[in-house]
């Protein structure tokens, strides 16, 4: 076991949280305090750090319960604004997915130009209060002999409502460009031809498992920041991968970690769980998320003092390769070559696009510092790690 000069606990921290005695500070700050005070001194100045981020998270949903009127059913087929739910579950609890598309227009194709509704737009609409259009089937039992249901429902006439997200936080992942001769359109936002611009998807230095590259502090049960409410870390996100290649700092080279998150959807806010259209793509949520980082010793210190410099992520091209499957690494660039509008692929110079908003990220980092700050919300030690070995 590795020897600091200083140690902490969270229950210790969360003692300083109580008696309002806690200094916290954002992961941009924490960067401008250890390059002035080093490492340990700045794990002996501050107790936590607040992270954030701001980004299109399509693996994102809401399991909900419609509650049951007389005579009960158990269905088999739901909508809400013709946005097809998942119903496999038991009587009346469904899953809606961010991406899953209106069956009225999926891609746009019938009328190009209008957005794509879907899955993500239904979820703010609930949050905003807004009623929805549930149309609901059923094949009928002795015990749940109702076949039909059709009604208009807000929020605040679902019983449960959870927010339950596989995948969100991705902890390094791909610039995009495309070398083909056309305009093509992904899940990174449009991609002009001939590597007409970059688009990339983080928030750098105020991501959270960038804070936290070996995942230390972070695992199954860590309350965190989730669409302007308060939610958990239950495990390890789809697709989660536990061996990357690390840089000296430790941080991920291509796309890496993941986690999976809940939340009580009635407490969150709609400035935070967005819905998103990509032309071409069709519907996505962007959801906001914020995590903090106990500073326990002088490791988690210098994890924290990451800046943009310091993370690259690599470029690949999502006209050719990507789709079929090939790994082929373009360039490789650091988040604030990025940031700095411009970079060169192949030798040309190419417009860079940022897909996450720092701008909000750095507010949510900001309003999960508050709340600790005001003694509103306390760490949680986690109850079961996340490799990341």
């Amino acid at each position: 076991m590795a020897e600091y000069q200083v140690t902490k606990t969270i229950a210790q921290i969360n003692e300083r949280i109580r008696r309002g005695k806690a200094v916290v500070v954002n992961a941009e700050e924490m960067i401008r305090i250890v390059r002035k005070e080093g490492k340990v001194r700045a794990a002996q100045e501050v107790d936590v750090v607040t992270t954030g981020t701001f980004s299109p998270m399509c693996s994102s949903g809401l399991f909900f319960n419609i509650g049951q009127q007389p005579p009960v059913m158990k269905v088999s087929k739901l909508w809400l604004n013709n946005v097809p739910c998942y119903c496999g579950i038991a009587a009346v609890d469904a899953y809606i997915g961010a991406t899953e598309p209106s069956e009225d227009d999926p891609l746009n194709k019938v009328h190009p130009g209008r957005f794509a509704y879907g899955g993500g737009h239904v979820i703010e609409d609930l949050l905003r209060g807004k009623a929805v259009h549930l149309r609901a089937r059923a094949f009928g039992t002795d015990c749940y002999p109702r076949r039909e249901l059709d009604k208009d429902i807000t929020l605040a006439d679902l019983p449960n409502a959870v927010m339950l997200n596989p995948r969100n936080c991705y902890q390094n992942y791909n610039a995009a460009v495309n070398l083909t001769s056309r305009t093509i359109y992904t899940y990174m936002g449009p991609l002009k031809s001939n590597c007409g611009n970059c688009n990339f998807a983080t928030s750098g230095q105020l991501s959270p498992l960038f804070n936290d590259p070996y995942l230390k502090t972070i695992g199954m049960g860590t309350r965190i920041f989730l669409g302007g409410g308060v939610g958990h870390v239950i495990g390890e996100g789809t697709q989660h991968v536990r061996k990357p290649k690390r840089n000296e700092r430790g941080i991920p080279e291509n796309p890496s970690g993941t986690l999976m998150l809940r939340g009580d959807f009635k407490q969150m806010d709609a400035r935070y769980v967005r819905a998103q259209s990509l032309t071409g793509y069709g519907p996505s949520l962007a959801v906001g998320v914020g995590i903090p980082i106990p500073m326990l010793n002088e490791e988690m210190a210098f994890f924290t003092g990451c800046a943009d410099a310091d993370i690259s992520m690599p470029v690949k091209d999502y006209g050719y390769d990507y789709p079929n499957g090939i790994p082929r690494e373009l360039a490789r660039v650091t988040i604030e070559e990025l940031r700095s509008g411009e970079i060169e692929v192949n030798g040309k110079k190419t417009s860079t696009v940022p897909v996450s908003s720092y701008s909000m990220a750095l507010e949510i980092a900001d309003k999960l510092k508050k709340w600790i700050e005001d003694g509103k919300f306390q760490l949680s030690e986690k109850v079961d790690d996340i490799s990341s070995f």
